[in-house]
């Protein structure tokens, strides 16, 4: 029981930032999706960190689980992602909608391999 308490502090957390981030970006009136792009690679890179943290044995239980499936599943956000590619392509933007997606999965996994690399 102790471990989903973990997860559901560490997720309201994340969500907490995430949206934090999102309201701060929206005064910028931006045409790209950058408060969710920026969400989930920020959360790619510290979820590397951990997880090289984790693979040394430097990092682990109740902080692991806080940190790693709460935290960063909580400040990312696949189905915002979603969400914003599927209203760009009805709007039309295809160009746009295809950068967001091949940017938003080659930048996110370059953070994290980033972030194992790091520590």
């Amino acid at each position: 029981m102790q471990t989903y308490l973990f997860v559901f502090l560490g997720g309201g957390l994340g969500s907490i930032c995430r949206f934090g981030l999102g309201h701060w970006l929206a005064s910028y009136r931006l045409q790209f999706p950058w408060a969710t792009f920026a969400a989930n690679v920020l959360a790619c890179l510290l979820l590397g960190v951990l997880v090289s943290l984790s693979m040394k044995g430097r990092l682990g239980g109740p902080v692991s689980v806080l940190l790693m499936a709460g935290f960063c599943g909580g400040f990312s956000t696949f189905s915002t992602f979603s969400n914003e590619t599927v209203h760009l392509l009805i709007d039309g933007q295809w160009f746009r909608a295809g950068i967001y997606v091949v940017s938003s999965l080659l930048v996110c996994l370059v953070s994290l391999y980033i972030g194992m690399k790091a520590v």
